[in-house]
Order: C-alpha cells, then sequence, then structure tokens
C-alpha cells in the first residue's frame, strides 16, 4: 500500500490545491483513495464519477467564493450526483429537496422556476456547492460517511473562515449548523433554516427569504449578486 498522496494526481483546482495541499499527505487522506480504489476493484459503483468528486472546487475556486451552501452526503441514484451539492444533471427527474428549494427561489424572488436542475451556473457565480462527504456507494445513503469521517470539509471550512471574509454561510438544518464552530461569526455571516426535504421544508425554511437577503449583502458589500435563474 501506499504510503502518500501524490498531490499532482488529485483532480483539484490549483488554488484549492495550495491552500489544501496539507490535507492531500494526512493518513487519513490515504485511507480514503485507497477505500474508493478497492469500491472499483469489488465491482461496486460508486457516485459521482471520479472525475467529479472535487467539482465543486473546481467550479469555485478558493478566491471567488463568496458563499457557501453545505449538504450531507451525494445523490444515490443512478446519473444524479456530479459533485455540486443538490444539483442533479438535466436528464434526472428533480429531487424533492431541489424542487422546495426552487419554490421558495420563485416566492421570494418572483423567479420562474426553471427546466434544467443543473446548479452549474450557480457554481460558477461564487456559490460553494458543498457535501461533507463527496462520494456514495450506489443506492445506499451515507454509505461512505465512516472513511470521509466529515475531516476533509471540515478543514475545508476551517480554512474558509480563516483566510477570507465576509463569506456568506448558508447553513440548512440541524447536520450543517453543527459545522458553525468552524466559522469565525465576527468576520462572517451565517444564516440557517430547515433542511428543504418534503418533512421538514415548512419547518423554518419556506418562507427563510435567504435567497433575497443573500443577494442584499452582496449589494451592500460588494455591488454585486447572484443570478438565481438557471
Amino acid at each position: 500500500m501506499s504510503t502518500s498522496v501524490d498531490i499532482n494526481s488529485v483532480n483539484i483546482e490549483e488554488s484549492r490545491k495550495e491552500v489544501l495541499k496539507e490535507e492531500f499527505s494526512k493518513q487519513y487522506f490515504l485511507q480514503i483513495k485507497e477505500f474508493l480504489l478497492q469500491e472499483k476493484n469489488n465491482w461496486n459503483v460508486v457516485y459521482p464519477n471520479g472525475k467529479d468528486i472535487f467539482n465543486s472546487f473546481n467550479k469555485t475556486p478558493f478566491n471567488q467564493v463568496k458563499i457557501v451552501i453545505l449538504w450531507q452526503d451525494p445523490y444515490h441514484w443512478a446519473g444524479e450526483a456530479h459533485g455540486l451539492c443538490f444539483s442533479v444533471q438535466d436528464w434526472v427527474k428533480q429531487p424533492p429537496s431541489l424542487k422546495n428549494i426552487f419554490k421558495e427561489i420563485e416566492s421570494d424572488l418572483w423567479i420562474t422556476k426553471p427546466d434544467s436542475w443543473d446548479l452549474t451556473k450557480r457554481a460558477e457565480q461564487w456559490v460553494l456547492l458543498l457535501n461533507a462527504v463527496l462520494t456514495v456507494k450506489k443506492d445506499t445513503p451515507a454509505s461512505h460517511k465512516d472513511i470521509w469521517r466529515h475531516t476533509f470539509t471540515d478543514e475545508v471550512i476551517k480554512k474558509l473562515s480563516e483566510k477570507k471574509s465576509w463569506l456568506i454561510f448558508l447553513l440548512r438544518w440541524a447536520f450543517a449548523q453543527s459545522k458553525e464552530p468552524f466559522i469565525d461569526s465576527s468576520k462572517h455571516i451565517i444564516l440557517k433554516a430547515a433542511h428543504p426535504s418534503p418533512f421538514s421544508v415548512y419547518r423554518w425554511f419556506s418562507w427563510c427569504r435567504h435567497f433575497s437577503k443573500v443577494n442584499e449583502i452582496l449589494r451592500n458589500k460588494w455591488d454585486q449578486e447572484i443570478d438565481w435563474r438557471l
């Protein structure tokens, strides 16, 4: 078994690679690599595809991040996950949570629900769409949570908090809110709401108005805003 991970082999955007380079040399990251190779050798299907595991980082380079949305782990049905939390590819049926997110955007900003559910455009507008666990076994939700243990993405959150200012963290539901201690609230903004799933959408997610609040903050600070349309 290898004793280190070749940082040049990690398919991640260069500014992220520089900020996170210490993580790639740690034992836990080597264990993740070996585990994913073993899954492949055992003919287990893993989502997202290898090229998309770091898609959220590649679409939103470190120096461009203004907003962070955190979810737990990727979708586990065929073709759904492509490395951006909540996002699915255009030909895939819209998941209920994503449907509720667009309902809130529609009521908050009077934007018509789109025909596309691919959030790549949003990721390219400074929104880091981050899963705490970056992979999952087909048809088996949360199957990789123990190997990832959130360690890598916890470090991502800590680095963002430490090295940047005026980020907006959208912490939806208890899991995401458990990461709040990693965020310096004296220089970042935290907006909290419930999970947008059908089971909790009416408890503190519907009418949260986070999308218009985010744009108000961005206009006041940067004279910019997110185009939430797709």
